[in-house]
């Protein structure tokens, strides 16, 4: 008896499979998002969403996946389960980038033709405050308390700190020229923003929120105006950062600690984007020129595959 039941065992934990990672990528253009199964690194599908959908980000449940259109103005919310949208609220106007308080219930969105970023429930699209900030405000980041909100101005070369309790800005910090998205390490000390115009990243101290380091790309054979770096991520750990270079259609690896590049490893066209898998073993480069992600093996520095997704891919997420 007790051999059978060692034998059931064994057989169920064979025959239960692992969880599946699945990776989702907005469209610019064909108003969906792509799916994408890891194991296989093959597109399985697509989901519709409203129009021009843009920056993709999961709920605090990871149960839904929120998607910003910019030109139907709406916040549009995916059931990962069924994949298909379960509630549109309204956004403001043109929403591109957007980040939600720690609890899920607020969502600070930037408006550019505004220049201004909005507080909004995020269970009824009801505009709670509007902050003032500099011209063409894009990347909007959290702080891991949820007190403040980070909003990059493209126009003034700023990062806008705004206090989320008064809901004014409690410091405009000088970066470089247009910056675009952020990260913050993993440790909670610092805020990465990529220079999209200056071939660099700044990093500020949360701290005293200033500016205490800056990492400048520059790549054989390319010119510094080509290398336009957009999406950052950084490893769990907070050892590695990760910057899609823009027009220089590279990737690079930056070791956190020395500040260093380590590698630049070539993608597609404007690699935009990015955002490593679960075991960070894999980070996905979202090509916004050529239509298509590319899968690069972490640990070899080296594009592994090219897969084709929707028209002007923008945002990428990826779930279990």
């Amino acid at each position: 008896m007790r051999n059978l039941v060692a034998l059931a065992a064994l057989t169920a934990a064979i025959v239960v499979p692992a969880s599946a990672q699945t990776a989702f990528i907005s469209s610019e253009k064909d108003n969906s998002l792509a799916v994408i199964d890891l194991k296989t690194l093959a597109v399985t599908g697509t989901v519709p969403t409203c129009k021009r959908a843009r920056h993709v980000q999961l709920t605090p449940d990871r149960k839904q996946i929120m998607v910003a259109c910019t030109d139907s103005s709406q916040l549009d919310f995916i059931d990962i389960a069924t994949r298909k949208s379960v509630r549109r609220i309204p956004f403001g106007e043109e929403p591109e980038a957007f980040d939600l308080s720690p609890d899920g219930k607020v969502a600070y969105v930037s408006n550019e033709d505004e220049a201004s970023a909005s507080f909004i429930d995020a269970a009824s699209g009801k505009v709670l405050k509007t902050v003032k900030v500099g011209e063409e405000p894009e990347g909007v980041k959290v702080s891991p308390d949820g007190k403040r909100v980070f909003v990059t101005s493209e126009v003034a070369s700023m990062v806008h700190v705004i206090d989320t309790a008064t809901a004014k800005v409690e410091k405009n910090i000088a970066v470089g020229k247009r910056p675009r998205r952020m990260a913050i390490t993993p440790d909670g000390k610092e805020l990465w923003i990529t220079n999209e115009l200056d071939a660099s990243v700044s990093i500020v101290s949360l701290a005293d929120l200033s500016v205490k380091d800056t990492i400048r790309f520059s790549l054989k054979g390319a010119r510094a105006e080509d290398i336009t770096p957009v999406g950052v991520t950084i490893s769990a750990d907070g050892k590695r950062a990760f910057v899609g270079l823009g027009k220089a259609n590279h990737v690079a690896f930056v070791d956190v600690a020395t500040r260093k590049v380590t590698h630049n490893v070539l993608v597609g066209k404007r690699a935009w984007n990015v955002a490593l898998d679960k075991s960070e073993s894999k980070l996905l480069v979202v090509n916004g020129m050529s239509d298509d992600v590319t899968v690069v093996d972490v640990a070899a520095a080296k594009a592994i595959k090219s897969i084709p997704v929707g028209r002007v891919p923008y945002g990428v997420v990826i779930v279990e």
